[in-house]
């Protein structure tokens, strides 16, 4: 099925011829024309722009237009689009091969850096995904507490894994896919899903099966249904709670490791989990997952104990000299301060536009992670982050983006700030914001 078209919810003119031919011919090879469904563009409508490069703060489309970027390859690119450092050290580890298959000192000067900045981290295992890194932290857990169930919650997403599909965000809250055909019953039946912030549907789970239970897996701030914070009790009663049955804590930060702050969610917010997954910025732009907990979690993996992964390209070497180049530089002193003051005029601005405009908008942020949700009423979980006008949210995202803002193109994903935003950049955008919000009331 093609999905075709151009049609645009917005009255300003805007060029993607080429874009359009590529789209049409891509959707003859590639399911959708892409290899990531929400890039299809599928719920805002319209063509995506084919992008040819990168430089800052900006992406280029093969039209020629430019953009200022705030989806950033969602979420790994902290520093903006070829960052000099990376570039020149990327291009020195090509001269020395791609892939070996065999183990490198990067992959320990790596694991040393994230276990100091996550002090939870004693060991780690580098993947190639963040679904590879999730799906093999449950294997972990359920291999280190000889139990089968676990615990998640509704619009969090953590990858593409049988078993993880159940009520997700990101991608399926974005297509309507309340879960995927593919995955038997077998698989899913272990799975048990709570609200997210809703810590009493947590406990009766855990009342109910307070013996089969291995672990809670959760985004410490989920970004995967819009950003929605966790409420001030929840993830140290998920700790508690799950101290007390003697299940594992696994927090999903493959989006928020290294962008909340240096040490993680788990820094931010002063909880300690079993497991954490991470990915994206740890790989400075480049494929990467990884999880890590405890040294006696971690010392069950293969080939020390008996759960098994291995992965032929775990560890890639160009990975792995992007990831230490990035870190390096975001230990600076001063780096999550200029961040959160870039991401806090942005929040500022786009707020007080919303109360000038009188249009149903509610405003999340944590650190450098943004949404608008077209409701009026507060979010907390997906039930309300669902009740958001998709509708209007396309027509918003189409004006912005034809005005050469790319923002994400789904009202259930999170806006990303980077270093290389800058203030004309911010203040271009708050711009077209207020824009865009009066042609809505019009």
């Amino acid at each position: 099925m093609f999905l075709g078209g151009c049609e645009l919810y917005s009255d300003v003119p805007m060029n993607l011829e080429h874009s359009q031919k590529l789209f049409y011919e891509a959707q003859h090879y590639l399911p959708g024309g892409v290899d990531s469904p929400v890039r299809a563009f599928k719920a805002v409508s319209g063509t995506p722009p084919f992008i040819v490069k990168g430089k800052g703060s900006k992406i280029y489309d093969e039209d020629g237009n430019e953009f200022i970027d705030y989806v950033c390859s969602w979420g790994p690119l902290i520093l903006g689009h070829s960052y000099p450092p990376i570039v020149s050290a990327l291009k020195q580890a090509v001269e020395r091969g791609t892939s070996y298959g065999a183990p490198t000192e990067l992959e320990t000067t790596l694991a040393k850096m994230i276990s100091t900045a996550v002090p939870s981290i004693e060991m780690i295992r580098f993947v190639n995904s963040g679904t590879e890194a999730v799906m093999t932290a449950l294997r972990l857990a359920r291999g280190f507490t000889h139990r089968d169930k676990i615990v998640k919650f509704a619009g969090c997403y953590h990858g593409h894994a049988d078993g993880l599909l159940t009520k997700g965000g990101s991608g399926l809250a974005t297509l309507g896919i309340p879960d995927s055909p593919g995955v038997p019953l077998s698989y899913a039946q272990n799975t048990l899903t709570a609200p997210y912030n809703d810590m009493k549907s947590v406990e009766n789970i855990f009342e109910r099966y307070p013996k089969e239970i291995a672990g809670v897996i959760v985004e410490p701030v989920a970004a995967n249904m819009g950003v929605v914070p966790p409420q001030p009790d929840f993830l140290p009663s998920l700790r508690r709670l799950t101290n007390e049955f003697g299940a594992l804590l696994i927090f999903d930060e493959v989006i928020t490791g290294f962008r909340v702050s240096y040490g993680g969610a788990q820094a931010l917010y002063g909880i300690t989990p079993d497991i954490t997954c991470l990915g994206k910025i740890i790989g400075g732009g480049l494929p990467i997952g990884a999880y890590g907990g405890r040294q006696e979690i971690m010392e069950m993996m293969a080939p020390v104990g008996p759960v098994y992964q291995a992965g032929t390209l775990s560890g890639n070497p160009l990975v792995m000299t992007a990831g230490i180049e990035t870190l390096n530089l975001l230990s600076k002193p001063g780096v999550y301060s200029q961040l959160e003051a870039k991401s806090s005029s942005l929040e500022e601005s786009i707020s007080a536009i919303v109360a000038e405009a009188g249009i149903d908008l509610y405003v999340t942020r944590i650190a450098s992670l943004l949404t608008m949700f077209f409701t009026s009423s507060p979010v907390v979980d997906f039930k309300s982050a669902k009740q958001s006008d998709t509708t209007l949210f396309g027509r918003f995202f189409h004006h912005l983006l034809a005005e050469g803002i790319y923002w994400p193109p789904s009202q259930f994903e999170a806006a990303f700030i980077s270093l290389a935003h800058s203030h004309d950049d911010l203040q271009a955008t708050t711009m077209v914001i207020k824009k865009a919000l009066r042609s809505l009331q019009g």
